[in-house]
C-alpha cells in the first residue's frame, strides 16, 4: 500500500504538472479502502492530535495534586558607588583633621605625652578611609509550597480535564465511524458508476446492432428511411449517456481518492463486484434500543454536561477560602572573607478568601449552568435524531430489498422482450420503434436493478453506522 500513501510533509504543495499527473490505477476492495482511509485521513489525524492535547491538559491539571519545589542560586560581585563616595568623604575629612593637627602642633603648648596621644588619635581617624568598595556573594534558596485547601477548585479542574479527554476520545470514535460510512458511500458510488458505464456500453452496442440491421433491411428494400433515422437517433442518445457515465465514473474515483487522502498520482478503482452486502438480523425496535446504547453522540452530550458542571464548581470556588503552606531554606556566603557560609529558613501558611468579586464568579457559574442545560437539550435532540435515522435506514433497506427482487424479474423479462423484438423486426412483422423501445426498457431495468442493489448496500451501511458499526452477517436476505 506504500504507493497510496501521501507525502509525509503536510505542507508540501505540488508545483509541477508532473507531480499531479495520474499514472497509477489501483484497484481496492472495500475493506482495503477503509484501512487506507483510517491510516491517511487528515480529519482523523487532527482528532488524534486533539486527543493528545486533552491528555496533556489532564496531566497539567493533575500537577496541582503535588507540591511545587523550586531552587534559586545567585552569584554576584558588587562594586558599591556609595562606598566609594563614603571613602572620598572620609579622605576629605582626614585631610582636614591632618591640617588641624598640624596647626595645633605649630601652636605648641603640649607636653611630649600629649603630643604622642594626639598623633595616635589623628592616625586612627585617617585609617577609616580604607574601607573596601567591592563584595562577592553566593546565595542559594530552596522553596517548597503546597495548596492544602482550594475549596474544591483543584478537584473540579481535574474532573473537568478528565471529562474533556473522554469527549476527545468520543470525537475520535465518532469521526472513525463517520469516515467508514463516507468511504463506503464513495466506494458504492464507484461501483454504481462502473456499472452504469457497462450498461451504457451495452446499450451502445445494442444500438449499433439495431442500426446495422435497419440499414441492411433498408438496402434490401424491406425497411424505410424513417427506421434508419430512428436507429441513428437511438445510437446517438446512448452514446451521450455513455459519455455522461464515463464522466461520473472519473468523478466518483477522484472523490474516493480525496476521502482516503492518497498520493496525487493514484487513481482508485473498485475491486469488489456489485452484490448484496449482507443482511440485518435485528428488528426495528432492537435496532433503536441498540443505537441509544451505542451512539457516542449521546455519551458526548453527557460528557459536555459534566464538564459544564465542573466548570461551575471551579467558578464558585473562587469565592471560597484558599489555604497554602510553604517553607524555604537559604544560604549566603561572602566569598572574599574568611567567615563560614550562613543559613536560614522560613515556614508559614497563607489564607486567602475573596469575599466579594462584584458577582463575576456567580455570573460565570450561571454561564456553565446554561451550558449544562444546553447539553441536556442536545441529548434529547440527538435521541430523536438517532431514532429517525435508524427508522429511515431500516425502511429503505426493506424497500430496496423488495426492489431487487422485482428488478431481477424485470431484467429477465426485458432481455427476452428485446430478443423477441429483434426477431419480429427481422421477420418483418415488427418495427424499429419496437426494437428501440425494447432496448430502452432493458437499459432501464438494468439501471433499476443496479440502483436497488447499491441503495440496499448503502442502507445497510447507514443502518450499521446508526447503531455504531454493528458487525454484519454476510448472508443475503431471503437466501438471495
Amino acid at each position: 500500500m506504500l504507493p497510496l500513501n501521501p507525502n509525509p510533509d503536510p505542507l508540501a504543495l505540488p508545483a509541477q504538472p508532473a507531480q499531479v499527473q495520474i499514472n497509477l490505477n489501483q484497484p481496492l476492495t472495500l475493506q482495503q479502502a477503509i484501512e487506507v482511509g483510517r491510516r491517511n485521513n487528515r480529519d482523523l489525524q487532527v482528532l488524534e492530535l486533539q486527543l493528545q492535547q486533552s491528555r496533556a491538559t489532564l496531566r497539567q491539571s493533575q500537577a496541582a495534586l503535588y507540591p511545587t519545589l523550586s531552587f534559586q542560586s545567585s552569584l554576584a560581585r558588587t562594586d558599591s558607588a556609595g562606598a566609594k563616595l563614603a571613602n572620598a568623604q572620609a579622605a576629605s575629612n582626614a585631610a582636614q583633621v591632618q591640617q588641624s593637627f598640624a596647626q595645633l602642633l605649630q601652636a605648641g603648648g603640649f607636653t611630649p605625652a600629649q603630643s604622642t596621644l594626639l598623633q595616635a588619635f589623628f592616625a586612627g581617624a585617617q585609617g577609616t578611609q580604607t574601607a573596601g568598595t567591592t563584595s562577592n556573594t553566593f546565595d542559594n534558596t530552596v522553596q517548597l509550597s503546597y495548596n492544602v485547601f482550594s475549596s474544591g477548585q483543584r478537584e473540579a479542574s481535574i474532573r473537568a480535564a478528565r471529562e474533556q479527554v473522554r469527549d476527545a476520545e468520543f470525537a475520535l470514535d465518532l469521526q472513525a465511524e463517520q469516515l467508514r460510512l463516507d468511504i463506503t458511500d464513495a466506494y458504492y458510488n464507484i461501483q454504481q458508476a462502473d456499472a452504469l458505464v457497462r450498461i451504457a456500453q451495452a446499450a451502445v452496442e445494442n444500438s449499433q446492432i439495431s442500426l446495422r440491421d435497419t440499414e441492411a433491411r433498408f438496402r434490401a428494400g424491406l425497411g424505410t428511411r424513417f427506421d434508419v433515422l430512428q436507429a441513428q437517433v437511438q445510437l446517438a442518445n446512448n452514446q451521450q449517456q455513455l459519455t455522461q457515465a464515463l464522466s461520473q465514473q472519473q468523478t466518483a474515483r477522484r472523490q474516493l481518492a480525496q476521502v482516503l487522502s492518497v498520493a496525487n498520482n493514484v487513481n482508485l478503482t473498485a475491486a469488489d463486484p456489485i452484490q448484496v452486502a449482507g443482511r440485518w438480523t435485528l428488528s426495528l425496535e432492537d435496532s433503536i434500543v441498540l443505537g441509544f446504547r451505542n451512539r457516542v453522540e449521546l455519551t458526548q452530550q453527557l460528557t459536555q454536561r459534566n464538564v459544564a458542571l465542573q466548570q461551575r464548581r471551579i467558578a464558585l470556588a473562587n469565592l471560597g477560602p484558599q489555604f497554602n503552606i510553604g517553607a524555604s531554606f537559604n544560604t549566603t556566603d561572602a566569598l572574599a572573607d574568611s567567615q563560614a557560609p550562613t543559613w536560614g529558613y522560613s515556614v508559614g501558611g497563607q489564607l486567602n478568601w475573596q469575599i466579594f468579586d462584584g458577582g463575576a464568579s456567580r455570573a460565570s457559574a450561571a454561564q456553565q449552568e446554561a451550558s449544562a442545560a444546553i447539553a441536556e437539550t442536545q441529548f434529547a435532540n440527538f435521541k430523536n435524531l438517532i431514532r429517525f435515522q435508524i427508522e429511515q435506514a431500516f425502511y429503505a433497506l426493506q424497500a430496496n430489498f423488495e426492489n431487487i427482487q422485482t428488478n431481477r424479474v424485470a431484467v429477465t423479462q426485458a432481455t427476452e422482450g428485446l430478443r423477441l423484438a429483434r426477431l419480429r423486426f427481422q421477420a418483418g412483422v415488427g418495427t424499429q420503434l419496437d426494437v428501440s423501445n425494447a432496448e430502452t426498457s432493458l437499459t432501464q431495468a438494468q439501471s433499476n436493478l443496479l440502483s436497488a442493489t447499491v441503495n440496499y448496500n448503502r442502507s445497510l451501511a447507514s443502518l450499521q453506522r446508526f447503531v455504531s458499526n454493528l458487525p454484519l452477517t454476510f448472508a443475503a436476505p431471503g437466501g438471495s
